[in-house]
């Protein structure tokens, strides 16, 4: 269950994560401590993106922007949008100039991946040695069953190829 709240001393709204078994709620702008059974709720539902979509309407309303909020589709809709657009983190840094490979490296060495852990381009390089067909189908099958992701295991086959590192002829992948 989620309800729509206001605070009675900032008049700020939020939502609030089962209001039934709640004592008490913290209003999140000015940090007042309500009592949930007397807080005013403006809206209750099973449903969180229903719930976040109504504090949204009231917000809109409160604010004369109605006309524009009907406009506007569902704030689920807009997430979806905002996580779809840009690029992420490896295409950033692939356009930046950065190996990300050697990124994720420098991130498992500083997380306590040690010495131990292979690098995906090892894996990828190694997979091109170790198949008997090497085409771009079985390395990334072979790299993907020890632990690179496929798409990845892709994109490193034409990276590695790319700075001549491998050689692609006919199909298959050769080790430089």
């Amino acid at each position: 269950m989620y309800a729509v709240v206001g605070c009675n001393e900032c008049a700020a709204m939020w939502l609030l994560a089962d209001p039934r078994t709640s004592d008490s709620a913290g209003c999140p702008r000015c940090g007042k401590t309500h009592q949930t059974a007397k807080l005013k709720r403006f809206f209750e539902s099973e449903d969180r993106d229903a719930a976040r979509e109504a504090r949204a309407a009231l917000l809109a309303k409160k604010r004369d922007e109605s006309a524009a909020f009907a406009e506007l589709d569902h704030v689920s809709e807009l997430e979806r949008a905002v996580d779809e657009a840009g690029i992420d983190d490896r295409e950033y840094l692939e356009a930046s100039g950065i190996d990300a490979d050697a990124v994720d490296e420098a991130a498992a060495r500083a997380e306590g991946g040690g010495s131990d852990s292979r690098s995906r381009t090892a894996i990828v390089r190694d997979a091109v040695e170790a198949v008997d067909e090497p085409t771009e189908e079985n390395v990334v099958a072979r790299a993907s069953e020890q632990g690179v992701p496929a798409e990845a295991a892709g994109e490193i086959l034409t990276r590695l190829a790319r700075r001549g590192e491998l050689s692609e002829s006919g199909g298959r992948y050769r080790s430089l």
